[in-house]
């Protein structure tokens, strides 16, 4: 286990923050690009040894204090029988509807073809390093919901927002499927697991605590401290009640958020986050002076004002990202904050 990441779960104060990024493991990344070459994207996250190669590949490279599960948010959808594909876009092949509801895969089924992630998850607890942690992630009801019915995540999600009824009744199948899939992923190695909820920030506040937030308490409930949150476009009206609540392990936000304030008010938890992804296309000049300016404001903060905060990006690494800038991010962050 990394003990930086560990302080962090338990706001031990610390100077250096533990790093690690969304989609450290992806398309930028020519590690990544040449097991690509020879393999389709279903093979590299179906086929553990494939899976656990591409999830090593960011921390013998850039040395992250935490790896994370090579998966994707989407197999739970596959698993019920809804015809998964990426070409290279993910695609559908039935969508979610009420008739289509009736006839989804059994839970049993279902959670059998999951279990490539745990295994994934053991070889990769077993290939990582003594002092790197390892993370896993589910993804949030909404978000799965909304790709279940739309096939894609863009837009303003019309008609996922107009199948508030259908959300629902799929979520008395969903949830006990992705508490299935939380757990394996714990018992495959997993310290702690993340919902990632991309979607839910397409959302009204008062809507995400009405519909969404009864289905991710109950998730932290059965996990309690071992679920982290990430919801990306949301604002402190949608997560204020989710962050007082106990049981969850922490949370992630997007380069929208004040981090430096938040951290001063954390009473719990880690908290990640939350440069934004997108100036690390910066020539090395200009974005080391984005950087620098950006960790001032965490410089300013004492270890112990700081003591939750894991360092990463306000979403995940972009595709073409220049893979020079990702590693000067990480030595920095560690000669900056020594």
């Amino acid at each position: 286990m990394n003990i930086r990441f560990q302080n962090a779960l338990k706001g031990i104060p610390q100077a250096t923050p533990p790093v690690w990024f969304m989609r450290q493991a992806g398309r930028y990344h020519a590690h990544y690009q040449k097991l690509r070459a020879a393999h389709s994207f279903m093979e590299l996250c179906q086929q553990p040894k494939l899976a656990c190669e591409v999830a090593m590949g960011p921390i013998e490279d850039f040395d992250f204090d935490v790896a994370i599960l090579f998966s994707d948010l989407l197999f739970p959808l596959d698993a019920f029988g809804l015809g998964l594909s990426y070409d290279p876009a993910p695609a559908l092949k039935t969508k979610l509807t009420l008739e289509t509801l009736k006839k989804l895969r059994s839970f049993d089924q279902a959670i059998a073809d999951l279990q490539f992630q745990k295994e994934a998850m053991q070889l990769t607890r077993k290939a990582l390093p003594a002092d790197k942690s390892l993370i896993g992630f589910v993804g949030g009801p909404w978000t799965l919901f909304s790709y279940a019915v739309e096939g894609e995540h863009k837009g303003q999600l019309i008609p996922a927002k107009s199948g508030f009824e259908l959300y629902q009744r799929f979520c008395e199948k969903l949830v006990p499927l992705l508490e299935a899939n939380i757990a394996l992923q714990l018992e495959g190695g997993a310290e702690v697991v993340m919902l990632f909820d991309t979607a839910a920030g397409e959302l009204s506040s008062k809507i995400f605590r009405e519909l969404l937030q009864p289905h991710i308490l109950q998730l932290a409930h059965k996990f309690p401290g071992q679920l982290g949150y990430y919801s990306k476009g949301t604002v402190p009206a949608h997560i204020e009640e989710l962050r007082r609540d106990a049981a969850f392990a922490g949370f992630g936000v997007d380069h929208r958020w004040d981090l430096p304030s938040m951290l001063k008010e954390n009473a719990r938890g880690f908290v990640q986050g939350n440069f934004d992804q997108a100036l690390l296309f910066l020539d090395e000049t200009n974005f080391r002076k984005q950087l620098d300016s950006y960790l001032a404001d965490f410089a300013r903060l004492s270890p112990v004002q700081r003591r939750h905060w894991v360092s990463g990006l306000g979403h995940g690494v972009l595709p073409a990202t220049p893979e020079a800038n990702v590693r000067l991010f990480v030595q920095h962050v560690r000669e900056v904050l020594a």
